[in-house]
């Protein structure tokens, strides 16, 4: 709920090696259902401790991030220019009366104007061959730096000193933008504390010997393993060292599954590879899940869609999620909608392409003259340093919804915004086809006519005077 008010949850100022709250312990009894993919290691939402946003978007907000999604949205959110506040530790020098200097280290709580932001995406566990399933999920493990001049001076450190924030999960900071809250970044807070956000598919992209498990939030694919087992291929007289690799590899791989995808909550998982890989793991999972009498993975049987890809490589999640059964699967989600629409964006470039632009001075032609039914921009855009970029692509997003169009914000972080990435971040689908260079000409005929018009009514009140 936002508080309007004074916030309910006083601030404490803490050391950085003792968390706001303690971390997040699960109780024994629970471990057995973490095996059994019952818990949702990306159940978490990050608090909107306190909104105070005024009609003309000034104002603050009050944020404690809790997982590697909400350290993204944060990175998303942070632009240069803002006041960031935290609490930190910062490094004093004092000056005794014989003249002596000592130097220490204090706690403090700072506000920085930004200058530069360093984000450090989530880590992978490392590739292995060997497994226990009974380990608790990660901790967050993105980073976020902010540096920049202190803006508010305390009884250790002066105005304009220079000084690196380093935001962590389960600690608050007051967000203030430069140039006032607009619709977008009030958007993505809405998206980021929203109830019951979380993964919503899981995915095993994988060949012989080499797979990746995955989980996709609505802006974030996580990387959960990645695990790489020799397998040598068949020889004549020796197809026993084969099998029994083969046999390692689909282990392993049970053993990430158990660990890592919460099948009792996810809506599918998504399982691919070129060639029959896929069928052999999912046969040897189902089989233990039979042996060890584990009812929760076989009752989340239906849930598995097994689909061919070209690749084992994570790239390949975008071609399984277009695929009619996973879609089928994920209809109404984010990020199965983003898919679909650069799908039809390709598709429509190649077969109508005077209703497929891309780039942002053509695309704002077509917004300008009402023809956008569906404009496509990543998140990467936002994060300009230049405060007239961003206020222009903000600007694009209000003037489509404003006229009846759909606007849909691509995370960077997702296959689909990394291929909107390359076709210069924003692209649109027309209501109706226009000619660029018909457009371009338009609107170089109506500048020189108002040129024109500018000379007359100068030379006119020349002539009076």
């Amino acid at each position: 709920m936002v508080s309007k008010g004074k916030s309910s949850v006083p601030h404490r100022v803490l050391l950085p090696s003792t968390p706001t709250f303690p971390k997040r312990e699960i109780h024994s009894s629970h471990r057995r259902t973490l095996r059994l993919g019952l818990l949702n290691p990306l159940e978490l939402t990050m608090k909107l401790i306190k909104k105070q946003i005024e009609k003309d978007g000034s104002g603050y907000v009050k944020l404690r991030p809790e997982d590697d999604e909400d350290m993204w949205h944060i990175y998303n959110l942070i632009a240069v220019g803002d006041e960031v506040r935290a609490t930190t530790i910062r490094g004093v020098k004092t000056e005794s009366a014989t003249g002596s200097v000592e130097s220490s280290r204090v706690r403090t709580l700072l506000t920085v104007k930004v200058v530069k932001t360093v984000y450090g995406p989530p880590l992978p566990a490392p590739a292995t061959t060997s497994f226990n399933a009974s380990t608790l999920p990660p901790e967050a493990t993105s980073t976020l730096h902010i540096s920049g001049p202190v803006t508010r001076e305390n009884a250790h450190v002066r105005n304009g000193a220079y000084h690196t924030l380093d935001l962590e999960a389960n600690r608050d900071f007051d967000l203030w933008k430069e140039d006032g809250w607009d619709s977008v970044a009030l958007a993505r807070i809405e998206d980021a504390t929203a109830d019951g956000r979380g993964a919503e598919i899981g995915a095993i992209v994988c060949g012989e010997g080499v797979a990746t498990v995955c989980l996709l939030t609505e802006h974030m694919t996580i990387v959960r393993q990645r695990i790489d087992v020799p397998v040598p291929r068949k020889r004549k007289g020796a197809s026993g060292v084969h099998e029994k690799a083969l046999d390692r590899f689909y282990k392993t791989l049970y053993d990430a599954v158990l660990r890592h995808l919460p099948f009792t909550t996810l809506k599918a998982i998504v399982l691919a590879s070129p060639g029959f890989t896929k069928d052999g793991v999912f046969d040897y999972i189902f089989a233990e899940a039979v042996r060890t009498s584990n009812k929760p993975l076989m009752q989340s049987r239906t849930k598995w869609v097994r689909v061919h890809t070209s690749t084992s490589h994570v790239h390949a999640l975008v071609e399984a999620l277009r695929s009619p059964e996973v879609a089928a699967l994920l209809s109404g989600t984010k990020y199965a909608r983003e898919g679909m629409m650069l799908e039809k964006f390709h598709k429509m470039l190649g077969s109508d392409e005077l209703r497929a632009w891309y780039g942002p001075d053509h695309v704002a032609l077509a917004v300008d003259r009402g023809a956008v039914g569906t404009l496509l921009i990543s998140d990467a855009l936002f994060r300009s340093s230049d405060v007239v970029q961003r206020k222009r692509y903000v600007a694009l997003v209000d003037d489509v919804r404003s006229k009846g169009g759909e606007a849909l914000i691509f995370s960077s972080m997702h296959e689909s915004g990394k291929q909107l990435d390359q076709l210069t971040g924003v692209a649109a689908i027309l209501n109706f086809p226009l000619d660029v260079e018909v457009c371009e000409q338009e609107d170089k005929d109506e500048a020189e006519r108002l040129k024109e018009e500018e000379k007359d009514r100068v030379h006119q009140a020349a002539l009076k005077e």
